[in-house]
């Protein structure tokens, strides 16, 4: 609070004063008062009144300021209302009174959110848990038919497994604490088994692989690094072009490591790209050729950000898309554990 601002918030008040004064010293000259005395006397007052102002404009400095270093000194900041001390004013203790039941009827919505989304998310993870049983047995069904009919239904099983695999992952990354380890791990073995994942879609849009320098070691969580590797490929794979072939190459960096998924895909329009990562958002390539959800990239920057690695896409319109991720390459502090 600046001295500006509390004489603005008190401009009627001090106009009032000043009219009472005005008043006052024409009453007294009215009466016959000196004017050596009604100067004195009008200084008099007028020096009180300044005096008084200057008081509360520090005592109410100083509140504010103790008031914001307990905010600032807080985690929970909506705890602030019962963590302030008594005020010593009856217009402020009301008010701190107002908001401070305020603020617990929001703890408890938000309470009740949180459990809410907290049943929301045991459930889908139940839920996909429990959707792989029958595709399962639909993949041993699949293995009985022969020709074009197997090849189809069990393109169709690995779609189904891949919207299932972004569900339960958007159901992780709500409490991504709860689910991941950090440790130092081999970047040949995050790319065998994102490819192994995604074998089927892979062989069957007849991409060619092909991979450079992946001797690596990163510190990352494995298995989320695979999904959003996953979700690289599965793009590469959705919007190829003729003879597609995804080329993965790892390079260090000073103290860090970049991993690169190149395509020689269709490419994404210039005017789209810095949308990839929105959420829900697909793109006239998506539109175009249809299945897409626009969660992929989005699941891949939400969790690129709690395992700090960094995430760039680039590309050419009908040359390709290179994604680019960049893993610290020691130990972040304070290794989160499940």
């Amino acid at each position: 609070m600046t001295v500006g601002t509390f004489l603005s918030d008190r401009l009627g008040r001090i106009i009032l004063w000043l009219a009472c004064f005005a008043a006052a010293a024409l009453f007294l000259a009215a009466t016959g008062t000196q004017t050596g005395v009604l100067v004195i006397l009008l200084l008099g007052l007028l020096l009180i009144f300044l005096i008084v102002q200057a008081a509360d404009y520090l005592r109410q400095r100083s509140r504010l300021a103790e008031l914001e270093q307990i905010l600032e000194n807080l985690d929970e900041k909506y705890l602030f209302t019962e963590c302030v001390p008594a005020a010593d004013r009856l217009y402020e203790r009301c008010l701190f009174d107002l908001m401070r039941r305020a603020g617990q009827a929001m703890i408890g919505a938000v309470s009740d959110a949180r459990a809410a989304q907290r049943d929301y998310r045991e459930y889908v993870e139940s839920w996909v848990h429990e959707i792989k049983a029958p595709i399962t047995a639909a993949r041993l069904v699949c293995r009985q038919l022969e020709g074009e009919s197997r090849r189809k239904l069990d393109f169709e099983l690995a779609q189904i497994e891949g919207h299932i695999e972004r569900a339960l992952f958007y159901a992780r990354a709500e409490s991504p604490e709860r689910d991941c380890v950090i440790r130092q791990t081999s970047l040949a073995e995050i790319v065998a088994q994102a490819v192994e994942n995604h074998r089927t879609l892979l062989m069957q849009s007849g991409v060619r692989i092909e991979t450079q320098e992946l001797d690596q070691q990163v510190y990352t969580d494995k298995k989320w690094a695979v999904f959003i590797l996953g979700q690289l490929l599965q793009n590469a794979a959705r919007y190829r072009g003729e003879e597609p072939v995804i080329t993965i190459s790892a390079v260090p960096l000073g103290k860090q490591t970049q991993l690169s998924v190149r395509d020689n895909g269709i490419g994404v329009p210039a005017h789209e790209l810095p949308r990839v990562f929105d959420r829900g958002f697909t793109g006239s390539n998506g539109r175009s050729r249809g299945g897409a959800t626009g969660m992929g990239l989005y699941l891949c920057k939400k969790m690129s950000g709690f395992l700090e690695l960094d995430i760039r896409l680039t590309s050419e319109e009908g040359a390709g898309t290179c994604a680019t991720l960049t893993f610290p390459a020691r130990e972040p502090a304070g290794e989160r554990e499940r």
